[in-house]
């Protein structure tokens, strides 16, 4: 056998070798090298667009190649700022006079005079602003003083400390049952094993619970270059997590109804798929996600659900039981893996309190982070941060008690009638039209005829603070108790920043109209980020 291999080896070295003799030795050494870049290069583009898309990639390599020009990236950037003073100008105040040390001699309780006068300054929210602010009434009683006294009882508290603050413990795990208990942990279709924890906000729940069905699906299915799919009304937090975690994500465009389409979806779902994601509703119109047929689909696939119940959570299980038609979106739901609900907006809980919770512990377990090998000693660890506040822990619980199940329906009650009736006065203005369907308390108002942020900048000068979103260009109101008295002072001043517009149109002195307007439209995605950011990193 070896006599046979090696005279065929030595002919095929002979036969190389004359044939490689016609080229210069540098050529031989080059041309693979300079191949192999090339096709490094191509690789990298052809990538590019896959994530991207073709057209967004063009206009980004043509947009780089541009900005080597002598002098462009240099107008472009003084552009940039020009339109970043002008974000920050709308509402950011200057910096000169904040303190940068420490004074030389406290000030003591005088502080709070001092702290007192700072927020007389602040501007009004009562009533005026879109979400925010979700408790009803004067923050100096009722509600308010009652969360305010729960939290400065346990200001001191921290849960990392099981066996010194045990009460803490015990109110994080009450509110976690009792909201599984919404969402169907009690029905025999969840599985009787759900659990969960309380975080800082529904951003902190929604990242866990990527980050945990990212190192689930590693365990059950090897799945190493991990991928997620959303609809495009899905909230950005996802794709914090993706660029936190290195995952590929996938937005997909919504139906016409402004709903996820779950055939859209499935096209998307390959081997490195982990998790799809629907919203009950969605933050920007308001909307339900079909969460039965999304669950079909990630069970017959063997992925991951989360639903987004941050907006959601504390209203639709209390309108289902006063008779509005609320779709399934919880874990009776077959398929649903794990859910994001923000006790801090309609639970009507201090600010820094919301809950991930999973079907099984199986999932929830991949959550943690253990450290073995640490000389300050063994270290676990349930959620992003270490030490947590007891105090929000303590206010979660203390409003979901005092309110119980009656304070909210009652709740409920109130801001789903005032968001009728809002939809209603909506409906008789003729310039105006409500984008889809809304399913909760949440109201998207768009115009075919006037420039919606224009009326949106002249509701800013009425003292409202409404959302602008895009695609289609609207604004929004997420109705809250501080709405429910005032329903009809919105609807006049609506009314008439419609009007104004419409005779006067035109974008006002200080008004950002003309850079929402543009933002939307510029094909350059890269530069609007790069815009947002440099907003951020001269704001905070």
């Amino acid at each position: 056998m070896e006599s046979s291999i090696l005279p065929t080896v030595i002919r095929l070295r002979a036969s190389a070798n004359s044939y490689l003799s016609q080229f210069e030795p540098l050529a031989i050494v080059v041309v693979p090298i300079v191949s192999f870049l090339i096709a490094r290069v191509l690789q990298s583009f052809i990538q590019v667009i896959h994530e991207k898309g073709f057209k967004a990639t063009i206009i980004g390599s043509f947009m780089t190649l541009i900005k080597l020009v002598p002098g462009v990236k240099k107008y472009i950037d003084a552009e940039k700022q020009k339109v970043v003073d002008k974000l920050q100008s709308s509402g950011k105040s200057s910096r000169d006079g904040w303190k940068t040390e420490l004074p030389n001699t406290g000030l003591g309780t005088r502080v709070l005079e001092e702290m007192k006068d700072f927020k007389q300054k602040d501007p009004a929210w009562q009533g005026k602003c879109s979400g925010t602010v979700y408790i009803g009434g004067n923050e100096s009683e009722g509600h308010f003083s009652l969360i305010n006294e729960a939290c400065s009882m346990f200001a001191h508290t921290n849960p990392l400390h099981l066996d010194v603050f045990k009460s803490v413990v015990r109110f994080e795990a009450e509110v976690v049952a009792m909201t599984g208990a919404l969402f169907g942990s009690k029905e025999k279709a969840s599985g009787g094993k759900i659990c969960g924890n309380m975080t800082s906000g529904g951003t902190e729940s929604i990242l866990l619970a990527v980050k945990s069905s990212r190192d689930y699906m590693r365990a059950k299915k090897n799945v190493t270059c991990p991928e997620m799919i959303i609809p495009e009304s899905a909230h950005s937090a996802y794709d914090k997590a993706c660029q936190y975690f290195k995952i590929k994500l996938w937005r997909v465009p919504v139906n016409k109804e402004f709903q996820a389409d779950v055939k859209a979806i499935k096209k998307y779902i390959n081997k490195n798929t982990i998790m799809i994601v629907g919203s009950a509703p969605g933050f920007p119109h308001g909307i339900i996600d079909p969460i039965e047929e999304l669950g079909e689909l990630a069970f017959s696939y063997g992925i991951c659900l989360h639903v987004d119940l941050c907006l959601g959570g504390f209203v639709l299980p209390f309108a289902r039981k006063l008779g509005y038609p609320i779709p399934p979106f919880d874990f009776t739901v077959q398929g649903v893996t794990s859910i994001s609900a923000d006790v801090h907006k309609y639970g009507l809980a201090p600010k820094g309190a919301s809950i991930v919770l999973y079907r099984n512990h199986d999932i929830r377990k991949h959550q943690f982070v253990a450290v073995t090998e640490w000389t300050g000693g063994l270290y676990v660890s349930p959620t992003i941060a270490g030490s947590r506040p007891g105090s929000v822990i303590a206010g979660a619980w203390a409003a979901m008690l005092s309110l119980g199940e009656e304070g909210y329906l009652e709740q409920t009650r109130e801001i789903m009638d005032a968001s009728k009736r809002i939809q209603q006065g909506v409906k008789e203005i003729p310039e105006l039209f409500i984008v889809g369907r809304p399913d909760m308390t949440i109201v998207a108002l768009g115009s075919n005829i006037i420039d919606i942020f224009e009326v949106n900048d002249i509701l800013s000068s009425k003292g409202w603070h409404l959302s602008p979103l895009q695609r289609p260009n609207s604004i929004h109101i997420c109705v809250t108790l501080q709405h429910v008295p005032i329903v009809d002072e919105f609807l006049k001043d609506l009314n008439d920043s419609v009007q104004t517009v419409k005779k006067n149109p035109g974008p006002i002195s200080g008004g950002l109209a003309p850079i929402y307007g543009a933002a939307g439209k510029i094909p350059d995605r890269g530069m609007v980020c790069e815009l947002l950011v440099d907003y951020m990193d001269n704001t905070c």
